[in-house]
């Protein structure tokens, strides 16, 4: 199943009227066809700008929020990027285009080997996928020059602070409710870090430790 030209144009055109203008993440974004991430009936939903659920009860999040978060990231091809939250694997291929090399994180195991399979089949070959707790990032691999979340922190983790490089930005959602939270970019220096208020989101919890797959063997 393929994207026409003309879904492609409409994606796009519905991506800048919610107000993306980097010409490169949107360039990005219509080179990656949604559909690879997705499965059965929502194949046919892959141009809407919409949340769309995945296994472990996940959603992968709507693209104007992803292209948003990754337009904040400011990156470029000498990034580290450290993404937490594989998820459909979605996002993921957007940062391999953009960045030197991405490492995601992912909770839950049968998604990070779905997504890692799904990105080495189609050529996303600077990924390197890992099952673990993302609240604690990959020290082994820090300091990173971007750190995107793909979930809510009641605060801003230290931790994930701690392996951001000099001079780098993370952008996560931040809030205590279910039912509102805030896309926060923070920049960090040598002496401070800096916040910037996005908009208002709704993510799924950033959640400590690793969960009992046997939950999800069906999933």
């Amino acid at each position: 199943m393929t994207t026409n030209k003309e879904d492609k144009i409409k994606f796009i055109f519905n991506l800048k009227r919610k107000g993306i203008k980097d010409k490169i993440v949107l360039k990005t974004m219509e080179s990656i066809d949604r559909k690879i991430f997705l499965d059965g009936i929502f194949l046919s939903r892959s141009q809407d700008d919409i949340p769309l659920p995945i296994n472990c009860g996940q959603t992968t999040s709507q693209p104007s929020i992803i292209a948003k978060m990754i337009e904040k990231l400011e990156i470029n091809k000498s990034c580290k990027v450290l993404e937490v939250g594989t998820g459909s694997g979605y996002q993921t291929a957007i940062l391999s285009k953009l960045s030197r090399r991405v490492y995601s994180i992912e909770r839950y195991d049968i998604l990070k080997k779905k997504a890692e399979k799904l990105l080495a089949d189609n050529g996303f070959r600077n990924v390197t996928c890992i099952s673990g707790d993302g609240s604690l990032g990959i020290e082994n691999q820090a300091p990173f020059d971007r750190i995107l979340i793909s979930a809510a922190a009641e605060d801003i983790p230290k931790i994930l602070i701690d392996q951001l490089k000099y001079g780098g930005i993370m952008v996560l959602p931040v809030g205590m409710s279910k039912d509102e939270q805030t896309l926060v970019k923070i920049r960090k220096d040598k002496f401070q870090i800096h916040y910037e208020e996005i908009f208002k989101v709704r993510f799924v919890p950033l959640l400590e430790g690793i969960p009992n797959m046997r939950d999800f063997i069906n999933a």
